[in-house]
């Protein structure tokens, strides 16, 4: 069958027989409060095509709406494993999951050297007021040939030269969140904050966010820009945000979105004692998957099990629910390539009973 032809319906069920890796690593934005979006491209349904339904619901990272389950493309050009996979079948994945209801999709310059934002854009072109996009800048990327050199790189050209790099790839006049990847500590975060300043005057940025960076700069870059979203670990494996971060979220009204919520893989079950990475997966030189820390954190993993048993659900649900129910927010799947298990954890994640609270 010809997938570059299928009707949407022909797709569901193709991808939903097809036998595709899964690559680990999701994430998942827990917006703690919100307001009424002036521009979100989500909230514009575009004629002819509307996302489906969906009993992930919708919910907000500071102003902007998206929906509470998402889909992020950065293994879509080479996964964890190092492979490559087919450009067509990623492009059916996204579509597949615009069509069930999801419309917060996520990438970065970095990612496949500005290969997998072309493939978003290609992907989401048919719907595209439908939909949020997310990207990043802050590494010290070629701008031309996305090469990824060493080092880090928020100087203000250079935060504008890679949004104009992002607009031509992802097809779009605008990004609706921009993150920076990582601080540099070369640049102050008050001149990144002017520099997205200068882009929202001019209507291609909408929201901006941070990722992984200390509660001080945090403070600081809010104080000169209000930030609507910030991008940091957090999951059942890794609760390391509850200590300062979450709270501080809560108190600046910022949305929190937590970035690899199945621990690369990890909670939903495809790894254990006998699991070897190949050459180049980055996890092989996690701590958290060495031989002296594996058994003890499957552990964690065998309770997730008997949970999904309980709710009749698989276990990356849990993961995911968890984390919705942490605080009313919104959970996104980052890298997988999948849709049987992709739909499975977004259709039914209201089998775990969510109850939003905040984080103790």
């Amino acid at each position: 069958m010809n997938e570059a032809v299928m009707s949407a319906s022909e797709r569901k069920n193709e991808l939903g027989r097809r036998s595709f890796l899964l690559s680990a690593g999701a994430l998942a934005a827990v917006p703690l409060l919100g307001g009424a979006a002036p521009h979100s491209a989500a909230q514009a349904p575009a004629p002819g095509r509307s996302p489906a339904p969906s009993a992930i619901g919708r919910r907000r990272l500071g102003s902007l709406e998206v929906s509470s389950v998402g889909l992020g493309v950065q293994n879509m050009s080479r996964t964890y494993q190092t492979t490559i996979p087919t450009r067509s079948e990623m492009i059916n994945i996204i579509r597949t999951a615009f069509d069930r209801g999801v419309t917060f999709f996520d990438a970065a310059e970095v990612y496949g050297s500005h290969e997998v934002e072309r493939i978003l854009g290609e992907a989401v072109a048919p719907f595209r007021e439908n939909v949020a996009l997310a990207s990043k800048f802050g590494f010290n990327v070629d701008l031309e040939t996305g090469e990824r050199r060493p080092g880090r790189n928020s100087r203000p050209d250079h935060i504008k030269g890679a949004v104009e790099g992002m607009l031509k790839r992802l097809r779009t006049d605008r990004i609706d969140l921009l993150y920076q990847h990582r601080v540099d500590p070369e640049v102050p975060i008050e001149d990144v904050a002017g520099a997205v300043k200068d882009l929202m005057a001019q209507g291609k940025v909408l929201h901006w966010g941070l990722s992984e960076m200390g509660p001080n700069t945090l403070r600081r870059a809010h104080a000169a820009l209000p930030v609507s979203a910030i991008q940091n670990e957090y999951s059942m494996l890794w609760r390391g945000p509850e200590g300062v971060i979450l709270s501080l979220c809560q108190e600046l009204g910022i949305g929190f979105v937590p970035w690899s919520p199945l621990g690369v893989g990890f909670l939903t079950g495809a790894i254990d004692l006998n699991t070897r990475f190949a050459e180049g997966d980055i996890r092989g030189g996690e701590s958290r998957f060495s031989p002296e820390n594996l058994p003890h954190n499957l552990a964690l993993v065998e309770l997730v099990k008997r949970w999904a048993e309980r709710k009749r659900a698989a276990p990356g649900q849990i993961a995911l629910a968890w984390l919705m129910g942490r605080s009313p927010g919104s959970s996104r799947s980052r890298g997988r390539r999948r849709w049987r298990t992709c739909s499975r954890t977004s259709a039914r994640l209201k089998c775990a009973s969510l109850r939003p609270s905040l984080p103790s």
